[in-house]
This record gives C-alpha cells, sequence and structure tokens, in this order.
C-alpha cells in the first residue's frame, strides 16, 4: 500500500523536513478563521477543530509506521487535504453568490475573504502537487513513474541527486497562481495538467470576480 508523503514524513529526515509541510497547512486552517461566519457552511469552528485535529493526528503517528497502518495514515492525509479544498472551494462560490444576490455581507469582508480563499488556493494545491507527483513516494520525483512535472534541476547534470519538496511544488502553486500558466516547471501528465487548470479558474475567479466586486461596493 502506497504510503502519501504527508502520512510519512520524518521528523529527522533532512531532505524533507516534516515543520514546513505542518506550518503551511496551520496558514490555511488560520485563513478559514479570517473567512466571514456568513461565508461558511457549518459550524466554521467545527470544521477548523477537525482539521486541527488531523494534522496533529499525523504528527504523532506519522513518524512510527508501526504504531498505525499505512491505510490509515493514507487515509489521515487524503482527508486532511480533501477538507480543506472543499471547504475553501464551498466558501469561493458562497462568495461569488453574494456579490449577485442581496447580502448583508460587508465589502470589507468580501476583500479579507477573497484574499483568505485565494492564499488557501496556493496552499492546498502546493499539497495537491507534492501529494500527486511520483505516486507519492517520497524522494523519488525524478525515478519513480509517472513524474508529473519537470523541474529545471531534471534536465541537468546530475540531476539523480536531486529530488523536489514541498517548497518547490508550493513555488509551483505560487506561479501558477498568479500567472495562470506554467512558468519554469512543466506538468507532463493529464492529471497535473486537470489540477493546475482547475487552481488556475479558482484563482482567476478569486481576483477578477470577487476581489474587484468588493472594491466597487467599498466605492
Amino acid at each position: 500500500m502506497m504510503v502519501m508523503k504527508l502520512a510519512s514524513l520524518q521528523h529527522r529526515d533532512k531532505k524533507e523536513p516534516v515543520w514546513h509541510v505542518q506550518v503551511a497547512v496551520l496558514v490555511a486552517i488560520v485563513l478559514q478563521l479570517l473567512l466571514s461566519s456568513k461565508l461558511v457552511v457549518g459550524p466554521r469552528y467545527l470544521i477548523v477543530g477537525l482539521e486541527v485535529l488531523l494534522l496533529l493526528a499525523l504528527a504523532v503517528f506519522g513518524p512510527f509506521r508501526k504504531q498505525l497502518s499505512s491505510h490509515l495514515r493514507r487515509t489521515l492525509a487524503v482527508v486532511l487535504i480533501a477538507i480543506i479544498s472543499l471547504s475553501n472551494i464551498t466558501s469561493l462560490i458562497l462568495v461569488i453568490d453574494s456579490l449577485f444576490t442581496k447580502s448583508d455581507v460587508t465589502g470589507r469582508q468580501l476583500i479579507v475573504s477573497g484574499l483568505a480563499i485565494y492564499l488557501t488556493n496556493i496552499i492546498i494545491f502546493g499539497l495537491w502537487y507534492w501529494e500527486l507527483d511520483s505516486n507519492g513516494v517520497q524522494g523519488q520525483s525524478a525515478a519513480v513513474k509517472p513524474v508529473d512535472f519537470l523541474f529545471p534541476q531534471m534536465s541537468m547534470d546530475k540531476s539523480a541527486d536531486w529530488n523536489p519538496t514541498f517548497f518547490d511544488y508550493l513555488y509551483v502553486s505560487v506561479t501558477n497562481a498568479t500567472a495562470f500558466s506554467p512558468t519554469d516547471t512543466l506538468p507532463l501528465t493529464h492529471r497535473s495538467k486537470l489540477l493546475m487548470t482547475l487552481q488556475s479558474i479558482t484563482s482567476l475567479l478569486t481576483i477578477a470576480l470577487v476581489a474587484a466586486r468588493a472594491v466597487n461596493i467599498l466605492g
């Protein structure tokens, strides 16, 4: 059974430390707290609390493979990312709906919510890219097929000694969310191209529609 990267990170792994992934997920959770309660489905703190519990469970059980089955660790990792993704997309839909209907959401709330959704979108797609590449095998992106992303380092000499980490995928997510297209790193598979397309559309809707309309409301 394949163990996902988020579920198999080791605290002592120098190539892929666990803390930078945990920080990114925590930032995504905090950003959701900035959303207006009117733009969240269900109790906001209940969803955030569940995400924190899942993150803590991965931090506690991740380094000890014998104490938790690989299937359960992988399920926890998938659920964690999926919950944040679903929550963020739902909030974007509610924000867009509030722009076309009579709503008591203020322009300030729309701007803050739109920014939070945009930044969360960057983090969560960075996690998906990182988990997706090479079928979730940690530290073997260039050697395990399918290789979903072609980084510039892979075409250089001695590329076998280099493997992308979460920060590299987060950078890909940032550039895709701002340029709405790949820059120095290219998607190679249909699934990676589909994910990048979905992220670009989400980012474009957030920036062009939500932010622009919110500024007009304030004006």
